[in-house]
């Protein structure tokens, strides 16, 4: 192959310098020794690379075309270097983090902006599961921590070998529904038959392999199933349907009148969530992001 970094260097150092013997002394050889690099280059290309016919070595248009594309690949290797060097030192090449839907993505992003102020070489991979799916996403080597785990997820007995968990915090929940909903004139506390006459919305649980959770459904009630708790407050606004919200989530809509929130005869108890992460898994990349959730502020702010 004609075309390698030493010789792109050598093209580079020349037109920088304008003329061989100036690039010769940057790079510590000789001019006939650049001389002939560049003459061997044209031969395999069959294309002239520099007019010498002036003081000054100035790139032909096919010279200053190869330049132009030969510096990003230059650019390119040296980036390569300094990440490899980097990565050596024990950061790692990507880390990837999924993120239950309730938790506040603009929280998550401030940490992220935190987090690239370090300057660190991991780049970062974000996406959002919903109730096993984070789980889900950790043990199917998908993710390397997971942001508001459950901690009753269905085929998980205990904890998980391999993993470790730690508290997140508890989200408040609050049953609503839309004022042109049926249940919002009905006396209160509703009872659970009452409520099982209705259609519930949910989100989809998104685990691919681990058993999927239902979050405040009941036996044989409709359900119309969202694909984003965002998803979810929309529908019951609209009035298709009833179920338990996030009360941070819920809480400006029902000031703005647009949700009722109703009492049951059966209290629901908080959901807690957990952050998870693999233990075999020891860059600097992810001890950053684990010493930063120790943090109660953090955690709290991560919770609707």
């Amino acid at each position: 192959m004609a075309l390698n970094l030493e010789i792109l260097q050598v093209l580079d150092a020349i037109d920088r310098k304008g003329s061989f013997a100036a690039a010769a002394a940057k790079l510590g050889k000789v001019p006939s020794a650049l001389t002939y690099q560049v003459r061997k280059l044209e031969g395999q290309l069959d294309a002239l690379l520099f007019d010498r016919r002036g003081h000054r070595a100035k790139l032909t248009p096919a010279g200053q075309e190869l330049l132009s594309e030969g510096r990003h690949l230059l650019y390119a290797a040296d980036e390569l270097e300094r990440r490899v060097r980097r990565i050596a030192t024990g950061w790692e090449v990507e880390l990837r983090i999924v993120i239950d839907c309730v938790v506040r993505i603009d929280t998550v992003l401030e940490l992220v902006r935190e987090f690239y102020a370090d300057k660190p070489v991991t780049r970062l991979r974000l996406f959002t599961e919903v109730l096993s799916g984070t789980w889900d996403a950790l043990i199917a080597g998908r993710a390397d921590l997971a942001l508001g785990t459950f901690a009753g997820t269905p085929g998980l007995a205990g904890p998980v070998s391999g993993f470790q968990s730690r508290p997140l915090g508890e989200i408040e929940m609050v049953f609503a529904v839309a004022p042109t909903h049926p249940l919002a004139a009905a006396p209160e506390p509703l009872t659970m038959e009452e409520v099982r006459r209705h259609r519930a919305v949910a989100v989809g649980d998104s685990a691919r392999n681990l058993p999927p959770i239902t979050v405040g459904l009941l036996r044989n009630q409709d359900v119309l199933t969202v694909p984003s708790m965002e998803a979810k407050v929309a529908a019951q606004i609209a009035g298709l349907g009833c179920g338990t919200l996030p009360l941070g989530m819920a809480l400006p809509h029902i000031e703005a009148g647009r949700l009722i929130p109703k009492l049951l005869s059966e209290s629901r108890v908080a959901n807690t969530l957990h952050y998870s992460w693999r233990t075999s898994e020891r860059g600097k990349a992810l001890l950053w992001f684990t010493k930063r959730l120790a943090e109660p502020k953090l955690r709290k702010a991560l919770l609707p």
